[in-house]
């Protein structure tokens, strides 16, 4: 079915037709006509979590959950929505999406575009998926308003609101479309972040009598030091994951084609080499201590493997749904 409508869907604005998707989707899932993807039982336990299968959506694709329970048929062993800030936010002006076929990649400068973290949970406590026992990561950002100095507020406004209502929690430092936001990658802006998030993730865990696991999103551009620096940090307050990556600047691959040069990152095919490279140099330094979570690039089952056997433990697909449907994630199954 997605092999017929892609070419049609593929003819128009990607932002417009993601929407288009959903809300045809959406219609489907409520004649009952959404058929549910079959994918085999491989659990896998992570985190202290036990997962269906290790293959995840990826966040940015549901920044709101409002269509959890139509990506649950997909047969997502777990789903990832957000990124979400505390208030509700336009992001970037449009266009804002620009798709890049001959690469297989995609180019977003979105900008955390969001309803706010309240409208989230409201999405998340109808959710079918959920009240099943459905595995859901949420992932939390800062509003672009708020000045860099004052990041952590938001980031910990975040994690108290979705603390009850999620399986993992995802630290999202990383996206390039946030003014100044990688700046928090940096040493001593990472290590004073992480410091307070995990004071306040026991304290959490304390008040609602359970453990909700945490983990940092990261960019695929750092360098080797940073990388070591990195992993350092996240033994050193027990952070309990790592996603690695989130898009990348470099554009270098891209820059020929039509959109390549357009501000934003870039994800897709064109970041899977410098995402498994990445995994690869962060699994070295881990020491089997803090999980990785693999993204960027898997467009196969063959890529899914590269991703675990650079170190990864799970993995997540985003840009591959895209351009190959539900049946991707079967395949990486």
């Amino acid at each position: 079915m997605y092999a017929l409508l892609r070419p049609i869907l593929f003819q128009l604005d990607a932002e417009k037709a993601h929407h288009l998707t959903f809300n045809l989707a959406q219609r489907a899932l409520s004649l009952g006509l959404l058929p549910q993807v079959q994918t085999p039982s491989s659990p896998k336990t992570v985190m202290g979590i036990t997962f269906p299968n290790r293959v995840g959506l990826a966040a940015g694709l549901d920044k709101n959950g409002q269509y959890i329970d139509i990506l649950a048929r997909f047969g997502f062993g777990f789903i990832e929505i957000g990124t979400i800030t505390p208030r509700a936010q336009a992001g970037n002006p449009t266009p804002r999406l620009f798709r890049l076929p001959k690469a297989n990649g995609i180019i977003n400068r979105m900008g955390f575009n969001n309803d706010g973290v309240d409208a989230l949970l409201s999405n998340v406590s109808r959710s079918s998926f959920v009240q099943n026992g459905g595995i859901l990561g949420i992932n939390i950002g800062k509003n672009a308003d708020t000045p860099i100095e004052n990041a952590v507020d938001d980031y910990l406004i975040g994690l108290s609101k979705v603390y009850a209502h999620a399986h993992y929690i995802t630290v999202n430092i990383s996206s390039p479309n946030t003014k100044n936001l990688r700046d928090l990658q940096q040493q001593d802006a990472l290590n004073s972040l992480l410091a307070q998030l995990r004071q306040s993730q026991l304290q959490l865990a304390d008040a609602h009598q359970k453990y909700v696991p945490m983990v940092l999103k990261i960019a695929p551009d750092m360098d080797d030091e940073q990388i070591a620096t990195t992993a350092e940090l996240l033994k050193l307050h027990q952070i309990d994951g790592v996603i690695a990556t989130n898009t990348t600047l470099d554009k270098s691959s891209v820059a020929h084609l039509p959109h390549g040069d357009e501000m934003g990152g870039l994800s897709g095919e064109p970041v899977r080499a410098k995402s498994t490279e990445m995994i690869k140099k962060l699994h070295a330094h881990l020491d089997n201590q803090v999980p990785i979570i693999g993204v960027g690039g898997i467009f196969s089952a063959k890529d899914a493997d590269e991703k675990i056997a650079a170190g990864a433990q799970l993995i997540q697909v985003y840009s591959g749904l895209i351009y190959k449907g539900p049946a991707l994630v079967r395949e990486c199954v």
